[in-house]
């Protein structure tokens, strides 16, 4: 089974994602940057679905870093944020994201997303 580890500081939007996602990937969580950065090294995740508005490091920054590890370079990471302002998904992208999807999201979208970076 595939690991998605979910990095968002909003409990609800976590619980709404896992209970979507929990049937079919092995679901693991942070609540701030800092922490998805070490879950991300510790368990090596097949993709990261980051929240771009994090306390403690933002979701830009934690995805430049592990970006810049060697041992989290490949990992996907899909932007899920409220930031939707023009010119957002590039700078995520810019920033490491592979793909980037604004918020509220569309169940059918964030799928289409996830299994076009990490198979189905």
């Amino acid at each position: 089974m595939k690991k998605i580890l979910i990095v968002e500081d909003v409990e609800d939007n976590r619980e709404l994602l896992v209970q979507f996602l929990c049937e079919e990937y092995e679901i693991h969580e942070a609540e701030d940057g800092e922490s998805g950065i070490e879950k991300a090294q510790e368990i090596k995740p097949d993709l990261i679905l980051m929240d771009l508005s994090l306390p403690k490091i933002s979701g830009w920054e934690a995805s430049r870093i592990l970006k810049e590890h060697e041992s989290t370079s490949k990992i996907p990471i899909l932007a899920i944020t409220a930031h939707a302002m023009v010119g957002d998904d590039a700078r995520a992208k810019l920033a490491g994201c592979d793909a980037y999807l604004s918020k509220p999201v569309e169940l059918d979208e964030l799928m289409s997303i996830i299994t076009e970076l990490i198979g189905s």
